[in-house]
């Protein structure tokens, strides 16, 4: 066996607790290196990497424009307290408070998504003095205390305190509706008549924000029905709650737009943003801020903050990573890989093979419905599935990496989500080695 890999290997289970895993149970792969839509092994097995690390590397593995901008802010400045002013950070937070919609024009840095959530709802409950947060079942938030609580997928059950103020409602989800409805024109009115009386039998005088990621992401790969997130917003608007938006997974191009709002031409009070920010090469995350919230914070503390709040080396890899989607066109690549090649392809293998219930999704972020029965609608594997009632998503993810391709499995369904920059050859590649690997879903169905 290769020494190198052998020596990752043993230090790698020697010293490195994963996340979300029974530490024992698991074997990582040691990977070698990455670049553009590519992570290899040491043993020379390549793989195309249709999740994007966790939905982040948006343009890629080592784009080298980004890897020289940090390589450049090293040598001159490292790193720097958040308080005072630096060129690099400045920059950033203009690049991206020009690409938010409305007046959302202060940004707050964090250092990944679950902190850009913690203070979103800080800051909402601070700005109406209110103490409840809403957000649906079917989504996920982050890992930390208040956003996990948040959260409305299993993950949240291992962590649930119920002491985060938080209620959760349903969101809208046509093909596995809540509200028995049959078409996307009454999912969005019954979605936005349930939420509405969540919020009347809460009490509005006790609820300072709903959040909702604008298109769900880990939970679903779940695109709004048209005229749902403008009726948020209007509910929002009339009883005086803060409408935030995560999006942390969706943002900077994922959808085939800077920030996934503008398909639905909607500006909520808050957005929560991270990973593609700079591709996830230097931890970063934040909340771009409105003009009211940010006044309430003029000449009043903000009682928050983080040391590494708009570290220089992360902010050069935004500034260099938001650059090289403008001039590479990277936003309307991603918007026409979706619209010509993915959507379409994705919707052929749905025709062939009778596990897929369901196709969705826009630019580079789809899913697959994976089930046993397309007329029951039964899932393939049960809701938080593990051990042995998982084990067909399993094999199939199985399949999808003996191929040369690494999946984004997630419950019964994959996720697509390659760097916003795919080349239509890898794409296709992704499509045909799926094609393959559902055939081992097929042979579960009931």
């Amino acid at each position: 066996m290769n020494a190198d890999v052998e020596a990752v290997r043993t230090a790698d289970r020697k010293h490195v607790f994963h996340s979300w895993s029974a530490q024992e149970l698991i074997a990582p792969l040691p990977v070698a290196g990455a670049e553009g839509s590519y992570f290899w092994d040491y043993e020379g097995n390549r793989y195309l990497d249709f999740s994007s690390a966790l939905v982040y590397t948006n343009i890629g593995y080592q784009h080298p424009k980004v890897v020289a901008a940090i390589q450049e802010q090293a040598a001159k400045m490292c790193t720097l307290a958040p308080g005072f002013a630096v060129d690099v950070r400045s920059e950033a937070a203009r690049l991206i408070a020009e690409r938010t919609p409305g007046d959302l024009d202060k940004i707050f840095f964090t250092n990944g998504g679950a902190e850009a959530v913690e203070n979103a709802v800080r800051m909402a409950r601070l700005h109406t003095g209110r103490p409840k947060v809403l957000s649906t079942y079917r989504s996920y938030h982050g890992a930390t205390t208040g956003a996990i609580n948040l959260t409305g997928d299993s993950r949240r059950f291992g962590n649930d305190s119920a002491t985060a103020g938080v209620v959760h409602f349903w969101g809208p989800f046509l093909y596995r509706s809540p509200f028995h409805a049959t078409t996307e024109a009454e999912e969005c009115e019954r979605a936005l008549r349930h939420l509405e009386d969540t919020i009347v039998f809460e009490g509005p005088q006790s609820i300072a924000a709903v959040i909702l990621e604008t298109v769900v992401g880990a939970a679903g790969v779940l695109p709004p029905p048209p005229g749902y997130l403008p009726g948020v917003r209007e509910l929002c608007d009339r009883y005086g709650i803060v409408f935030v938006l995560d999006e942390v997974m969706v943002g900077f191009g994922r959808t085939g737009k800077w920030f996934a709002a503008e398909h639905w031409d909607v500006t909520p009070d808050l957005i929560t943003f991270a990973k593609g920010v700079n591709s996830g090469y230097v931890p970063l995350g934040g909340v771009a801020i409105s003009a009211a919230i940010a006044e309430t914070f003029a000449r009043r503390p903000y009682p928050g903050g983080l040391t590494y709040s708009g570290h220089p080396l992360a902010c050069a890899a935004s500034v260099a990573t938001i650059n090289a989607m403008a001039e590479e066109g990277i936003v309307e690549q991603s918007a026409r890989t979706g619209a010509e090649l993915l959507g379409p392809g994705l919707r052929e293998l749905a025709e062939r093979h009778p596990s897929v219930g369901e196709v969705r999704g826009l630019g580079t972020f789809w899913a697959l419905e994976l089930v046993r029965d397309p007329k029951a609608r039964e899932p393939l594997v049960p809701y938080a599935a593990s051990g042995a009632d998982s084990a067909p998503m399993a094999e199939f993810a199985a399949a999808c990496k003996k191929g040369g391709l690494w999946p984004l499995t997630a419950g019964n369904r994959i996720h697509i989500a390659p760097a916003c920059n795919v080349s239509a050859a890898d794409a296709a590649k992704g499509l045909e080695i799926l094609d393959g690997a559902l055939a081992v879903a097929d042979a579960h169905m009931a």
